[in-house]
């Protein structure tokens, strides 16, 4: 195969459209736009139809984003998530990233086109003018009209709207549709426009766009306006310039022919992009070619097609200055320049030579470098300077812009009067750009020569030079700040931060360090500062211990840097900020700045301690330091020897008391009990305040015992109290409350004794009971208040009763608390105490505070109950209505049987429970009576039951109306339930005249399940005279009981009573079952249609239904019956009744079971009837269908001429499937319906004419189905008709295929697919099933049809029929044209005898992925054709396994066969490869080249060489292995080889290379013992420097070899000399050196001169080193 010459572009499928699931109908013009490579806007709708945006976003991994938006037009802001909408005249732009809207706006005409123009403004055009619309302008300004439109563009599809750069020009671009005599074109119109003139020129053209260009000697661009058109006679390119600057060449116009193939007749310009780096014009074409033109010269670089579909849309590519299309498969296509080959594409058309150089200069592409060298050497050497300085200036990638240029440009003469070459280079240079820092350098030097340093300033803000360090180094002794800005540009850290400490931004230092990563001596900067500015150089050393990546300065150093300046407060400051870590291993810095400050200031070192920021010190020394200055408080933190901490607590009046209770939080018990202790001890008047407040805080933590024991040590019953008095109302020991009450006492704080008594519950009554007898208080009121609380009455009233004290009885009932008067009462009766006392006693007590139940109680206990009744009566005399008081009196009138059944029959305030008890053995009347009162009614039932009382049980239980006392009496277990019944039905019940009453029984009897005593009770009350006798309720009740209970009874009680709920009453005996009786009580109710539905639905008697609508004739019942007889399958008896009762609104399933019964005369009787009052499509359809299944086409015909509403789509769709063809034929003629009349027309076997319906139709299916009809007829003209309508659809090609092939029409199937080539619409599958039915029936045309159409067929499935045909050149170029080159190879080889060729074999082999196929083919070579291996393997050379090569060929023994190949990759020094080769060489005796591969070539095994060479015969062989033994220092072998063939020179080289004195002494002496002089005086020479002279010396003088020894003793002899001055002159000059360096550390100064950072100190040696410092380099060298 030929090889392949690169195209001067690349192109490239960015993506698919097809791919992210867009519709095909919505690619093209008006769905699909693309304003820039950045987003791809698409309008589609999706499978539900709904509307959607969807935005491919290019840039972000072809992102897919769906909206939901409908819209006429939607287009994409150039590179922003921006979207411009058009729905009619309204235009709308969204912000989709913050779903803002950004402007809206109603037009007053229709936009017919609209675009992007600039990066805020959209282009409008409508029907008559042009506007412009800035979006981002924040205001709701209209769009503003910039022209109106010519008339040329009248009728114009407007294509394309362009505006330039500076919007001072304007094109609009439309097509429309010409018709010249036979031919047809698409005529392109344009109308340009000029701002600044106001005035418009109509242009004939396609395609148009904006260009600027920079032309040579030209001060500014040049604005061109460029446009493509096809006219009737040829095509044009035409490049003007507008807008032309007087300063400016001229440009001059361009007209060139474009280029069109002959069969493209048709094709015309659509799109053009210029790329603004290239200066390159991109057209393309409709037939989607893409032409390359020159903007300068108008020259056509290159022309090809690129798409087989038209490019409907391009835009530019910015990422490689070409453009983007989209065409009408979706395909998204990139064109750029290829920057590698086009200039090389350009070269190989010597015509091209200036063109390609001026490509490659202006965008510095490869390639023509050596052509531009020539040239610019000629112009040199030929004296014209100045071109060729603007073409060095101009070199491609600035080759030429080397310092060996400036060199030459420099050397060259000045002519007088003008400016020198090199100085109109530098002005071509700094016109063009950037300098670069050669350039900069050596144009820097003259200006800074001449003091123009202004011009450097202007040009360095112009970004004109290259910084460098020698730019800055250039500048340093002119301008500081200048060469400052030099260096930052330039990234020189020591000298940007030397200039930063000359001129004094200290501040700028560390910032720029940490950005740079460069670390310059910190603390000689430091010292610098310091010694300037002490505030600075405390921000200094600030900011490099806080710096991010971790302190640049070590704390210590600093420190001593502001000590050995006395500056304590700046570096308490510097440690403040230092230490903020508080870090363990910062303790002794932490100690020494607390230490400075205690001993220079103290309140400092004071709020420093203040904030607990440290913790790390020393704190017994700065606690002792804190004594010594006063700070107690301080030294109590600090310390930790119970000893100090209690010699400073003693002065507790100088510690601040609340410091001080929480300092006591710290210590332990034992320490806070020691403690307090000793303050106590040392001061007790002094301490008992504060030590009170510290055991009241941590009473909890020392125990209150210790405490207490504490103070009464001291015998300090004050403090006890004071203490106590602070916890006790916290405390729960009862010892703390006795102590406290205890100390109170002794204090005669009795009020605070009766205060504890009686708030406190915590305290031992009993103790406290017997201390306050003992303790004989004046007033008792604290003893009575604890056995008040603690119901120690009864030894308070002996206590009291006693000692006589019968006043503080009195108190104790009225005042205290006179509900213990029964407890009192109850202890005075127990001591004998006299009633008249009692009685007394009980008058004096408010009667409304003594418990009454309490106080009968303990009285009744005693038998002493009558005790109370004057007390009694006197209360409720008093107006208590207290329930206990009316008890006590009903228990008194019930024993004493004054009149009781009247008190519990009138009286409301007693407890009925407690009297009902009290009464219940007494006498079970009054009990009844009682609970009866009370509603009590478990213990009515219970006291009735008991004694057989069930007549009132009943009475009661139906007056109490309450359903859980029925559902109580009622239920099973009650063994009295049926006694209470009987009671019920036969007197209770009877004798209540309250509805609710009865209601309320006959609730509970149903709740109970008691259906014939409830029947029973029903009677009673209904059949029998009673006030309930007509309640429509309780009949409907007996009556639903009965149909539960007794059925038997229900017919009766239908037919006796008459104010029942019939309706009701009919569906609980339906629901039960009782049929007859419901139909009885409809017909008695005349509720016919229930009744018919009785008979149907539950009796199932049509024949009585049918009777019975004859009777009552209602067209309801008539209905019913209808419906019935429809269900029973009794269709004519069903439509007659339908009819009788004319009643069409069961149509629907009379037409189906009609229809399902084929009873079609009956249904056309029944639907004529309907067509009387309704007009519904089903039945004028179904009537439609009754005449085509009875074939009555007459009657059909004449109804189709009728209005009416059938489907007669429908209906012929169903005659047609039921195979009524005739009748669907009227149908379908009757709606014009082409496909299904094409289709009824096939089976009529009326082809012609069902091919005629199908043009019509223009529908796959019928298509397909004709085809088919048409096949299977053998009406093969027909077939291709139908057939070229169907391939166009890939979905059908597959069927249409196995179609004909399944038939045998092999020829017919192929010359439909060859006519279907030509077609507009041809796709893949068409070119595909082609070929793969040529390789099944024609084998000997695949090729050709392969050749011509392998860009669209689809390759593997072709593959797959080439395989199965055993096709195999065909294959081979399959795989090569699908890029399977793997395959293409293996094919090759395996099919050698048709497929294999040696070239195209090579260009093959070199394009495959798997490795092992190289090795294949190698073997394959190696069998097949053993001549041809080496030019395999050169091509293969640097793609295969060398190692495994070698091996392969030695395992077969063919290596002589591959020596050239060897030989050629020797140059890898691979071991198996140099074992081979000299291996071969070895075999063929050709020492020469063996000598060069053992000397060029190490990676072998030297020992086992050298062994197999020292055997061989020839001593050529034997001296190669003397040299590998010498290059790999076996110096032993080797000389011992070399000494055995008499090759005394080799031993004399091999001894002298060794470097081993002990080799070449063995040598020298061997010679010695040979006899051998001149080898011996040779060895002198040659090995002067590895001789000890003693040895020479010796040898020498034994054998009497002075005369070959003298001239190496005379050389000796000088050299020690010469060693001797040397050494002399060395000592001389480091000692000058040493005074020198002496003198200028005592003189230097950190600053150097004068610029420059050195490494000197600022001041003597004395005073550098005073702070333990020494001077540090900073890295920075002076000039």
């Amino acid at each position: 195969m030929a090889n392949f010459q690169p195209l001067p572009i690349a192109f490239k499928e960015l993506s698919n459209l097809s791919q992210y699931d867009i519709q095909p109908t919505a690619i093209g013009f008006n769905n699909c736009t693309l304003e820039s490579d950045h987003y791809v806007c698409v309008r589609e709708k999706t499978s539900e139809g709904a509307a959607q945006v969807t935005i491919i976003d290019l840039h972000n991994d072809n992102n897919v984003y769906r909206r939901p938006i409908k819209a006429d037009s939607a287009i994409m802001h150039w590179n922003k998530m921006i979207i411009g909408l058009r729905a009619q005249r309204t235009l709308q732009v969204f912000n989709l990233e913050t779903k803002e809207k950004l402007k809206s706006h109603s037009m007053p005409e229709d936009v017919v086109f609209w675009k992007w123009i600039t990066e805020r403004k959209l282009g409008l055009v409508t029907d008559t003018s042009v506007y412009h619309w800035d979006v981002f302008d924040g205001t709701a300004a209209p769009p503003v009209k910039v022209f109106d439109r010519n008339a040329n563009l009248a009728n114009c599809q407007i294509i394309n709207y362009r505006v330039n750069a500076d919007e001072k020009w304007m094109v609009l671009v439309g097509i429309s549709q010409s018709q010249q005599g036979a031919a047809a074109r698409v005529v392109g119109s344009m109308q340009l426009y000029s701002v600044d003139r106001n005035l418009s020129q109509s242009i004939e053209g396609h395609a148009a766009a904006f260009a600027e260009i920079r032309l040579d000697g030209a001060q500014s661009d040049t604005k061109l306006f460029t446009f493509a058109v096809r006219t009737a006679t040829g095509a044009k390119l035409h490049v003007v310039e507008v807008d032309h600057q007087a300063e400016n060449p001229v440009f001059a116009k361009k007209a060139v022919d474009v280029f069109f193939p002959t069969d493209a007749v048709n094709d015309f310009p659509v799109a053009m992009q210029v790329s603004k780096r290239f200066s390159i014009i991109y057209l393309v074409t409709k037939y989607g070619f893409i032409h390359l033109y020159d903007l300068e010269t108008g020259s056509c670089i290159f022309m090809n097609r690129i798409s087989a579909e038209t490019i409907f849309v391009t835009a530019p590519h910015d990422s490689i200055s070409g453009i983007i299309g989209i065409n009408r498969k979706g395909q998204i296509l990139s064109v750029g320049v290829d920057e590698n080959t086009i200039i090389p594409y350009l070269l190989q058309n010597p015509a091209n030579g200036q063109l390609a150089i001026k490509l490659a200069s202006r965008a510095g592409l490869p390639g023509a470098d050596d052509l531009y060298l020539q040239q610019f050497n000629q112009l040199f050497n030929g004296g014209n300077y100045v071109d060729a300085a603007k073409m060095a200036a101009n070199s491609p990638r600035g080759f030429l812009r080397t310092p060996e240029t400036i060199e030459r440009f420099k050397n060259l003469p000045s002519q007088p009067g003008q400016l020198s070459v090199i100085l109109q280079y530098f002005g071509l240079l700094l016109d063009k750009g950037l300098l670069n820092r050669y350039e900069s350098l050596e144009l820097v030097k003259p200006v800074l020569a001449q003091n123009r340093k202004h011009l450097l300033e202007k040009w360095l803000q112009e970004k004109k030079l290259e910084c460098s360090e020698e730019l800055g180094d250039t500048v340093r002794p002119h301008d500081l700040n200048l060469a400052l800005s030099i260096y930052l540009q330039a990234n020189v850290p020591p000298k940007v931060i030397a200039c930063y400490a000359e001129t004094g931004q200290f501040d700028k230092i560390l910032p720029y360090a940490s950005q740079s990563g460069y670390s310059p001596d910190y603390t000689s900067l430091l010292q610098h500062i310091v010694r300037i500015n002490a505030e600075k150089g405390a921000e200094f050393a600030t900011e490099l211990f806080n710096a991010p990546g971790g302190p640049l300065i070590d704390i210590d150093r600093v420190v001593d840097v502001f000590l050995s300046q006395n500056m304590i407060q700046q570096v308490t400051a510097f440690l403040l900020d230092a230490l903020k870590d508080d870090l363990p291993e910062q303790a002794h810095l932490q100690t020494r700045l607390l230490e400075m400050n205690l001993m220079k200031a103290p309140q400092v070192a004071d709020a420093i301690l203040n904030t607990k920021m440290f913790h790390h010190y020393d704190k017994q020394k700065i606690g002792q330091l804190c004594e010594q200055a006063g700070l107690l408080q301080h030294a109590l933190e600090l310390y930790e020897d119970p000893v100090a901490i209690k010699r400073v607590l003693v002065n507790s009046q100088l510690i601040n008391s609340e410091w001080l209770i929480e300092y006591f939080g710290n210590l332990s018990v034992e320490q806070s009990l020691d403690c307090l202790r000793e303050m106590l001890k040392f001061n007790i008047r002094q301490n008992l305040q504060v030590v009170v407040h510290i055991a009241t805080k941590y009473s909890d933590l020392l125990g209150p015992l210790k405490l207490i024991e504490l103070f009464q040590s001291f015998k300090t019953y004050e403090g006890l109290y004071h203490y106590l008095g602070s916890i006790v109302n916290l405390s729960q020991d009862p010892d703390v409350v006795f102590k406290y009450i205890e100390a109170a006492t002794k204090c005669q704080q009795f009020s605070e004794v009766e205060r504890i008594c009686r708030d406190n519950s915590f305290y031992n009554p009993e103790k406290v009971k017997n201390f306050l007898k003992e303790a004989k208080l004046p007033e008792q009121l604290p003893l009575i208040i604890v056995c008040d609380r603690f119901n120690f009455i009864h030894d308070l009233v002996l206590y009291l009763y006693h000692n006589q004290q019968f006043k503080s009885i009195e108190v104790y009932v009225q005042r205290v608390n006179p509900s213990r008067t029964p407890a009192v009462i109850g202890g005075l009766l127990d001591v004998d105490c006299e009633e008249s006392i009692i009685k007394a006693l009980l008058q004096s007590v408010n009667s409304t505070a003594v418990p009454i139940d309490e106080l009968v109680q303990e009285v009744e206990s005693r038998n002493r109950l009558k005790l109370l009744l004057p007390f009694l009566e006197a209360t409720l005399a008093a107006g208590n209505q207290q329930t206990a008081v009316f008890n006590a009196l009903a228990k008194i009138y019930i024993d004493s049987n004054n009149n009781p059944e009247k008190f519990l029959t009138e009286n409301d305030q007693y407890d009925s429970l407690v009297v009902g008890k009290y009464c219940e053995k007494r006498d079970p009347y009054l009990a009844f009576i009682a609970y009866q009162k009370g509603q009590n009614d478990l213990e009515l039932v219970k006291i009735t039951n008991e004694n057989s009382m069930f007549k009132q049980q009943a009475r009661y239980v139906v007056k109490r109306r309450d359903g859980e006392l029925w559902n109580f009496v009622l239920n099973p277990n009650n063994l009295h339930r049926r006694s209470l019944i009987d009671h019920v039905v036969a007197s209770a019940i009877p004798e209540s005249s309250d509805p609710d009453d009865v209601s309320t029984a006959v609730q509970s009897f149903l709740e109970n399940d008691l259906p014939a005593e409830l029947i029973e009770l029903l009677e009673k009350i209904i059949l029998e005279p009673s006030p309930f006798s007509d309640n429509s309720n309780l009949q409907n009740l007996l009556i639903l009981t009965a149909v539960k209970a007794d059925k038997g009874r229900v017919m009766d009680y239908i037919n006796r009573l008459d104010n029942y709920d019939g309706p009701d009453i009919a569906s609980l005996a339906i629901e039960n079952g009782l049929f007859e009786e419901a139909l009885e009580v409809y017909k008695k109710a005349n509720m016919d249609e229930q009744a018919v539905n009785v008979l149907i639905d539950n009796i199932e008697s049509i024949d009585r239904a049918y009777a019975y609508a004859d009777r009552v004739d209602t067209p309801a019942v008539w209905s019913r019956v209808a419906k019935a007889q429809l269900d029973g399958l009794r269709i004519p008896d069903a439509i007659d009744s339908y009819i009788r009762a004319k009643d069409p609104s069961n149509y629907e399933e009379v037409i189906l079971y009609a229809s399902e019964a084929a009873k079609y005369e009956e249904l056309i009787r029944y639907l004529k009837m309907c067509r009387d009052t309704l007009r519904e499509p089903p039945i004028d359809s179904a009537l439609v269908l009754s005449y085509a299944r009875l074939e009555n086409l007459h009657d059909l015909k004449d109804f189709l001429d009728t209005p009416n509403v059938a489907d007669l789509e429908t209906c012929g769709d169903k005659a047609y499937e039921e195979g009524h063809h005739e009748a669907a034929k009227i149908l379908f003629t009757s709606i014009s319906n082409w496909a299904k009349l094409a289709t009824t027309l096939v089976y009529l076997e009326e082809y012609q004419n069902a091919v005629e319906c199908a043009r019509k139709a223009n529908s796959t299916k019928v298509w397909k189905q004709v085809n088919e009809a048409c096949v299977a007829k053998k009406e093969f003209r027909l077939a291709q008709i139908c057939g070229l309508n169907l391939i166009v659809h890939a979905e059908e090609l597959q069927d249409l295929v196995k179609q004909y092939e399944s038939n045998g029409y092999f020829d017919e199937l192929i010359s439909l697919l060859e006519a279907g080539l030509g077609l507009e619409r041809a796709h893949m599958g068409m070119f595909t099933e082609l070929g793969v039915a040529l390789s099944k029936y024609h084998p000997d045309r695949v090729m050709e049809h392969l050749k011509l159409f392998w860009g669209r067929i689809n390759i593997p499935k072709v593959i797959r029929a080439c395989e199965q045909a055993h096709l195999w050149p065909e294959l081979v170029f399959l795989y090569c044209h699908y890029d399977e080159w793997d395959n293409a190879a293996l094919a090759m080889m395996e099919h050698a005898s048709d497929a294999w060729e040696h070239q195209a074999f090579k260009d093959i082999i070199v394009k495959v992925a798997n490795l092992e196929i190289y090795y294949k083919a190698l073997n394959f070579y190696l069998n097949e054709q053993p001549p041809l291996i080496t030019d395999l393997l050169t091509v293969l050379t640097s793609r295969i396994d060398v190692t495994r090569v070698v091996r392969m060929f030695e395992k077969s023994d063919n290596i002589p066969l591959i020596k050239p190949f060897l030989l050629n990759v020797q140059k890898q020094n691979n071991k198996v490869v140099n074992n081979a080769i000299n291996d071969l060489l070895i075999e063929e005796e050709d020492y020469k080249t063996l000598r060069d591969s053992v000397e060029n070539y190490d990676n072998y095994d030297p020992v086992e060489l050298a062994k197999r060479l020292e055997e061989h015969d020839l001593i050529f062989f034997r001296q190669i292995a003397a040299n590998i033994y010498r290059k790999h220092r076996r110096w032993a072998q080797s000389v011992e080889l070399s000494k055995r063939d008499n090759l005394f020179k080799d031993a004399i080289e091999t001894a002298a290379v060794s470097g081993k004195p002990d080799v070449v002494e063995e040598l020298l002496r061997w010679f010695v013992a040979q006899g051998n002089k001149e080898c011996y005086a040779a060895m002198l020479y040659a090995c002067y420097d590895l001789i000890p002279v003693d040895v020479v010396m010796e040898i020498s003088w034994r054998y009497g070899l002075n005369d070959y020894t003298m001239p190496f003793m005379i050389n000796a002899m000088r050299e020690q000399n010469n060693k001797i001055a040397h050494l002399e002159k060395e000592n001389e000059e480091r000692k000058s050196k040493e005074s020198q360096a002496k003198e200028t550390e005592d003189s230097g100064r950190i600053l150097g001169n004068p610029l420059l950072l050195t490494a000197g100190p600022a001041m003597g040696a004395s005073s550098a080193f005073g702070n333990g410092l020494s001077p540090q380099p900073t890295g920075f060298r002076g000039f």
